[in-house]
């Protein structure tokens, strides 16, 4: 799939996403966690991720509980090998971390940009 055929999926994901998503979203957009910009539901190869920061190519995904079911789990696998194999670098939060502990996601992207040298 192209990028210009995901849009419309990612929009309507965008408008169904969960409330983790929702509170993630609203702690990361306009470059909050150290002025990275992170987009939601961004196509990546021929996928959506939940988020990604293009500059340090990271993809943050939060998985609700359908993802502790074994064929979820196994397309999530092949999906984060898939979009690894792209240069991304995949990190996975479940719902209840994501509100929890949210700063556990803030701590991620400022992990991966000291990774990177930035």
């Amino acid at each position: 799939m192209t990028a210009g055929r995901l849009t419309p999926r990612g929009r309507a994901l965008r408008q169904r996403g969960g409330m983790a998503e929702a509170r993630i979203w609203a702690r990361l957009r306009g470059g909050a966690i150290d002025g990275w910009k992170v987009r939601r539901q961004h196509p990546v190869g021929p996928y959506v991720v939940d988020f990604a920061c293009i500059p340090l190519r990271l993809v943050i995904e939060i998985d609700g509980g359908v993802h502790g079911r074994d064929d979820v789990v196994l397309n999530d696998h092949i999906r984060q090998e898939a979009i690894e194999a792209l240069g991304w670098t995949v990190v996975r939060f479940t719902n209840d971390q994501a509100l929890a502990e949210p700063e556990r996601i803030d701590a991620a992207i400022r992990e991966q940009a000291k990774t990177l040298g930035r």
